[in-house]
């Protein structure tokens, strides 16, 4: 799981690991405001970014979370309150990070939770406590910092999607919907944002050693699911703490991403989700020509 060090060794190992992947330490200066800072990927992104030379504003449900964090960056991070179920809390996050920082360059929408359940084991509830967390509340961020970008004229958006915003697994159909809709969304945000300066860039983690997997929302087990989401709860149970992915190591590659040239709208991190997205696609591919001919049979005579 995420490893908590102390605050030199955590920023001495993720400026070893941009060292490592060709990236300077030359001061860029900036402004970054991040979601769910208090562990996993939050935390990360974070420490990559005030290794990088940039300044952060870290936020959580309970900012008490960020004291070592806030620690680690000294003058060059500063932390805030944000729910992102409540609109009061982003508009008061993004009007302090302005207030302190006078610009906000790069937004991270890390704030999230996960589930395991199938459809019909997973109650309307549930269902609607991911999508208003991991969808509504992207969304709102987004939209209560896009003026900024606008009228900056520059930013990124960072969207920190998953393999299952591309890709759907028996046991995680609400999870997984709620990553499609943020996809989908973010992409026509994308066209929508590009010829004002601003860009979107959605982030696909494969399996990471974040805290991601032991603090899952699980909905009570039906017999009949057995083969299928069953199959998926005993594996997500025998991965944690052993998962493939080195978060520091994911936040570092958004790091550079974001300095390159021509970024990608889609940043796929993890050798397994690389795999697991290509097979995916080959299928898809191989289905829309094993039906083409049908598939054009509908045009008018």
């Amino acid at each position: 799981m995420d490893g908590f060090g102390v605050p030199g060794q955590a920023l001495a190992s993720v400026n070893t690991t941009l060292k490592d992947m060709g990236m300077t330490n030359d001061t860029q200066d900036r402004v970054w405001l991040i979601t769910g800072c208090s562990a996993g990927f939050g935390r990360e992104i974070a420490l990559a970014a005030l290794a990088a030379g940039d300044r952060v504003m870290a936020t959580a449900r309970r900012p008490e979370t960020l004291a070592e964090l806030a620690r680690t960056g000294g003058a060059r991070i500063s932390t805030a309150a944000l729910d992102v179920t409540d609109s009061a809390s982003i508009q008061a996050a993004v009007q302090a990070t302005l207030a302190v920082f006078g610009r906000i360059d790069v937004l991270v929408n890390n704030a999230g939770f996960s589930g395991i359940g199938a459809v019909e084991e997973t109650s309307m509830e549930e269902l609607r406590s991911l999508m208003e967390v991991n969808f509504f509340g992207a969304v709102e961020v987004t939209k209560t910092v896009v003026p900024t970008m606008r009228a900056q004229g520059s930013g990124t958006i960072v969207q920190m999607s998953s393999l299952g915003g591309r890709i759907t697994f028996p046991g995680m159909g609400g999870y997984d919907a709620t990553k499609h809709a943020l996809e989908g969304l973010s992409e026509a945000l994308s066209t929508e944002l590009a010829p004002l300066g601003v860009r979107v860039l959605l982030v696909e983690p494969g399996m990471f050693r974040t805290q991601m997997s032991s603090s899952l929302q699980i909905a009570p087990e039906m017999p009949a699911y057995q083969a299928t989401s069953g199959e998926l709860r005993k594996m997500v149970a025998g991965v944690v703490g052993a998962e493939p992915n080195d978060p520091a190591k994911g936040a570092a590659a958004i790091v550079k991403v974001l300095d390159a040239e021509n970024p990608p709208l889609r940043l796929v991190l993890g050798g397994d989700a690389v795999d697991a997205l290509r097979s995916h696609h080959e299928s898809l591919l191989a289905d829309v020509t094993a039906w083409e001919t049908l598939s054009r049979s509908t045009a008018v005579s």
